[in-house]
């Protein structure tokens, strides 16, 4: 794409019951775009099945201002009027914005010339970015920093808030997206950008002035939990290979000159697999220690420890290589051999803290020994990390002999 003024632009403005606002923001907007926008735009008011007059005002509107239109939807769904805007639109880029006009008009050229130009595949305005100015309550602050935290340490995520209403995509680039992205409310910014870095495309951020509107409908608490499970649904797309989207249009490098840009990380990069390795442990660990406490009850420490480690280590093993290392293949022979290994270390550590705990300390309570072996286990679990990573499956090792 160019960077003319014969780009097009379309700006999308999702709507449920704002008959009282709409008017103030469409005239707002189009007078900015008029002053300060140098590309050709459009404005689309998705009417989300409201029940008081939006859409009579909206027709209204449409029919005494030049290039602004309407579209119906009879569901709900912040993330359905996108979906339908963003797939009708034959504008080069299209945005996303809030009726309430949360988000400073001064935000928008810099949201939308990255794409125009080319430079970038997806813009975002971001409230926590440094530069933004947010005015807001601390509760809803102290929701969306936490939900933008959970975002980048479960997948590895760059960009800095998923949630503003102040998005910019290339059209070309988010109609392969789009079938791929399930939900229809607003967890739907969340999965575009998590897809989008996932699939290797080039976010940019852009710090916003952004004030609170009090008189918003959206419950944060029960929107807050809906996007945490929708996390935990993206996480198993990427394990099952739902989250590739084939049909990405080729885009050239980004340039050093603009340090916003940020491209996915590998989908085997070392957060993804800690995070996968951990869970992983964590649910090996609790099987261990339960099954060590039943065999205690009948055996000495040491027999313990070892049928209960046996018992897990090879679904844990398994489990390793088809999540935390995304299937990497391999000799069969090798990875059985060199696993074993790394569980013969991983049990020296373990038995090596029973006996010392029995040695200065002949007959612990049970609860000590329990303590013991989790902390040990703790140990022994980030060396079996290493381990794996850098001897097991490591990256060139598909090839070893068989």
């Amino acid at each position: 794409m160019r960077a003319s003024a014969t780009a097009t632009v379309d700006v999308v403005i999702p709507v449920h019951n704002e008959e009282r606002s709409l008017p103030g923001c469409l005239r707002v907007l189009r007078e900015h775009l008029r002053a300060h926008f140098p590309f050709e735009w459009s404005i689309t008011v998705v009417d989300n099945a409201s029940t008081d007059g939006t859409l009579r005002v909206a027709h209204e509107l449409a029919r005494s201002l030049d290039h602004v239109r309407v579209l119906h939807l009879d569901r709900k769904g912040r993330g359905l009027a996108l979906r339908t805007a963003w797939a009708y639109s034959d504008a080069d880029v299209v945005v996303y914005m809030d009726v309430d006009l949360s988000t400073g008009l001064d935000a928008l050229l810099p949201l939308v010339a990255p794409l125009v130009n080319g430079h970038s595949d997806i813009a975002v305005g971001s409230r926590l970015a440094p530069g933004a100015r947010t005015v807001r309550g601390g509760r809803r602050e102290l929701i969306s920093r936490c939900y933008n935290k959970l975002v980048r340490w479960s997948h590895g995520a760059r960009f800095s808030d998923a949630q503003c209403g102040f998005k910019a995509v290339r059209t070309a680039v988010v109609r392969p997206l789009l079938p791929h992205i399930r939900d229809d409310g607003w967890f739907f910014d969340t999965e575009l950008l998590l897809l989008a870095e996932y699939n290797g495309l080039r976010v940019h951020e852009v710090p916003v002035d952004w004030v609170e509107d009090v008189d918003t409908r959206v419950n944060v608490v029960r929107t807050a939990r809906d996007d945490i499970a929708g996390l935990v649904r993206v996480a198993r797309a990427k394990l099952t290979g739902a989250a590739n989207v084939p049909g990405l249009p080729e885009r050239p490098a980004p340039r050093a000159e603009h340090p916003q840009a940020v491209l996915a990380e590998p989908r085997d990069g070392l957060l993804w697999q800690l995070v996968s390795f951990g869970l992983i442990g964590a649910a090996s660990t609790a099987v261990t220690t339960v099954l060590y406490a039943v065999l205690r009850t009948w055996w000495p420490p040491l027999p313990a420890n070892l049928v209960a480690l046996v018992a897990t280590t090879m679904w844990n093993t398994e489990a390793n290589r088809r999540l935390t290392f995304l299937g990497r293949t391999g000799s069969h022979r090798r990875i059985q051999l060199q696993g074993l290994l790394v569980f013969a270390v991983y049990y020296l550590i373990t038995s090596g803290a029973l006996l010392a705990l029995h040695a200065g300390w002949p007959d612990p309570p049970g609860w000590v020994e329990i303590a013991v072996l989790v902390a040990s286990s703790a140990v022994g679990t980030a060396l079996r990390f290493a381990l794996l990573r850098s001897w097991v499956f490591r990256p060139g090792n598909e090839k070893g002999r068989s």
